[in-house]
């Protein structure tokens, strides 16, 4: 889809939903044929002028303009309300740091996660809460959606073309939460990095799908993050070899337990980094194939077999998150790509900077 939008006049009993799968817009799934009426409606919420180039889509670099982001919109099912929203995602994707080149290119698993942070979110009846990954929520699906069908249509990241992954997840249909900050015994992710409460944010990242932490017998912070590096601690992931980010999806029960213990975010984040990783031993497969030197691990780790060498390299690359409904002691860990794709974290109004300090080392009262 290209930045010049071309009308078609079409028989009345042309199936609609089938013109679309037929003329390759779709993700795999039926979209909503984008009326002018509605594309109309989107771009008056992005602030008019239908030609307005907002950036350029990786890795085709196809330019979108307000009109065919609302294009996409209107296809994956979206409000015109949520125009801020996606608009803010696609530009946390298309910044240099992001990488959005590699990221759609790679064989890796990768998709870009959304978490939205500060009121949008429950003005726009987003889920944090319940089932919050899954299904059943109209904002979450479709603004994901939305995103993945630009990096489809703009970007040109068809699988098997452009984007060589070898798996992929499910994430690569929608993959777009919000934080629980209603019922969050923590000051939510945003305020932590300086944004006010009422201000409303994205944050993008790389990511693999969610795995699972389970710990229903710990009643103490030790235990349950134990736990998350218990997860976090594999070789298997790209972190592992690579480094970079990770998030942390910490549910309601598990952070409710470690705030009545008086822990902060930040505690959390260095119990984390100081209590996971693999034995370098490990990680070289037992020399098994040889000697093994991996160039992505930070020069002043050590090489020797015993080494504990840390699947991220700080305590700021652990970014996170409370969400999950009131019931069930789980928690999720999500492995990022790698050193190549940096987070970016942005706010939704333009006109928005992060004011505040930055409380992210702990050092400030949230």
């Amino acid at each position: 889809m290209s930045a010049v939008i071309q009308t078609a006049t079409l028989e009345e009993d042309v199936d609609l939903v089938e013109y679309y799968y037929e003329a390759g817009f779709s993700d795999g799934l039926p979209v909503v044929p984008p009326t002018q009426e509605k594309i109309d409606e989107v771009v008056r919420a992005l602030g008019g002028d239908p030609d307005f180039v907002e950036c350029k889509v990786a890795p085709r670099w196809g330019e979108l303009t307000r009109e065919v982001l609302a294009i996409n919109m209107v296809m994956a099912g979206c409000k015109a309300a949520y125009a801020p929203v996606v608009r803010a995602a696609v530009l946390a994707l298309t910044d240099s740091a992001f990488n959005l080149n590699g990221v759609q290119a790679t064989t890796h698993v990768a998709s870009p996660l959304i978490i939205v942070n500060g009121p949008i979110a429950s003005e726009l009846g987003m889920n944090g809460g319940a089932n919050a990954f899954g299904s059943g929520n109209r904002a979450n699906a479709t603004i994901g959606r939305a995103v993945r069908l630009i990096m489809l249509n703009v970007g040109g990241a068809w699988p098997g073309d452009l984007d060589k992954s070898t798996l992929g997840h499910p994430g690569k249909y929608t993959y777009c939460v919000c934080e629980n900050e209603a019922q969050s015994p923590f000051a939510p992710y945003h305020v932590e990095h300086g944004y006010k409460p009422e201000e409303s944010t994205v944050f993008a990242i790389a990511a693999e799908a969610p795995h699972s932490v389970t710990n229903h017998v710990s009643n103490d912070p030790e235990g349950i993050l134990d736990t998350v590096c218990s997860v976090m601690s594999t070789i298997g992931s790209n972190t592992a070899v690579l480094g970079g980010h990770m998030a942390v999806a910490l549910g309601l029960e598990h952070a409710k337990t470690i705030a009545q213990h008086g822990w902060t975010r930040a505690d959390i984040r260095n119990y984390i980094f100081m209590n996971h990783g693999n034995r370098f031993i490990d990680l070289a497969y037992g020399h098994r194939y040889g000697k093994v030197y991996n160039r992505n691990i930070p020069k002043w780790y050590k090489r020797e077999d015993n080494t504990r060498i840390p699947i991220i390299h700080s305590p700021d690359n652990i970014h996170l998150f409370v969400m999950g409904g009131a019931a069930g002691r789980f928690s999720a860990v999500i492995p990022g790509w790698g050193h190549m794709s940096t987070p970016v974290h942005r706010p939704i109004d333009q006109n928005v900077s992060a004011a505040g300090p930055d409380c992210s080392s702990g050092t400030c009262a949230l």
